[in-house]
């Protein structure tokens, strides 16, 4: 399934990484009001992981409830679930070259004695 995300306001360079888990067993909603420009919002899982790219002054508000009602139940700073450097950071490490084929070094080398082999007649 495809999600389309919003950008994160271009003004803003330093960008980090976080990470918020649903410790409940209701539903959430995380939500982000405070950055100018800028809408996020998402549905939260019990026991589910939420990455995402912000910014460290941005506020993430959390929403729990029920069926028609969520209130708030807590505001945390981004820079507190920060979990890396920087998104850009693990971009230029997934892009980084694999080698190409197995290690062919670590190739067993040839048994020093030859195999038994039945023979047919």
């Amino acid at each position: 399934m495809t999600q389309v995300l919003d950008p994160l306001p271009a003004h803003d360079a330093d960008h980090i990484l976080c990470c918020y888990v649903n410790q409940t067993s209701k539903i959430q909603i995380a939500r982000i009001t405070n950055i100018a420009n800028w809408y996020f919002e998402r549905v939260v899982f019990p026991a589910q992981q939420l990455i995402f790219e912000s910014v460290p002054e941005a506020q993430l508000e959390i929403h729990t409830g029920m069926m028609a009602t969520a209130i708030l139940s807590d505001t945390i700073p981004c820079y507190r679930l920060k979990i890396q450097q920087s998104i850009s950071t693990s971009i230029a490490f997934l892009n980084e070259s694999e080698p190409e084929g197995p290690d062919l070094g670590m190739v067993n080398p040839p048994l020093p004695f030859q195999a038994l082999t039945a023979q047919v007649s």
